[in-house]
């Protein structure tokens, strides 16, 4: 498979509108998003797909020095609230935001099996920050 590093979208209007469910159609966009980060691993730790100009809820990450890809991640329980300052790919500067230290995701892997997962700390606050793409959420 050819590597597709894709322009990052900066256009707000697309990026706070709320993306669309992922199926197992959309694993080239994965792959893409894939690619896309780590072209950018020196200044980006994750991404979703509406970063790349694709409205579906799939977002990659640095888990603990691997990359890994979620379909239709939704936090379903989350613990120790605290503020963060954050960036983003996307946008200019910082601004703050209220995260957990600790999350339990429920997503889909890319055989699309379910699967439940606690993250917690830095990987957790990535999470937190994909999924708000995911949901039209603009830090």
């Amino acid at each position: 498979m050819q590597n597709m590093v894709r322009q990052i979208n900066h256009d707000p209007i697309f990026l706070s509108q709320i993306s669309e469910p992922a199926g197992p159609e959309d694993l080239a966009i994965a792959q893409d998003l894939l690619d896309t980060l780590t072209a950018h691993k020196d200044g980006c730790v994750g991404m979703a797909a509406n970063m790349i100009g694709e409205s579906k809820r799939i977002i990659v990450f640095d888990n603990e020095g691997s990359y890994m890809t979620m379909f239709n991640p939704v936090i379903v329980k989350k613990s120790d609230p605290y503020e963060a300052e954050e960036g983003c790919l996307s946008l200019l500067g910082t601004k703050k935001a209220k995260r957990w230290r600790s999350i339990k995701v429920q997503y889909q892997n890319v055989q699309f099996q379910t699967r439940l997962k606690t993250f917690t700390g830095w990987t957790a606050q990535i999470i937190q920050h994909e999924i708000d793409h995911c949901n039209g959420i603009l830090i």
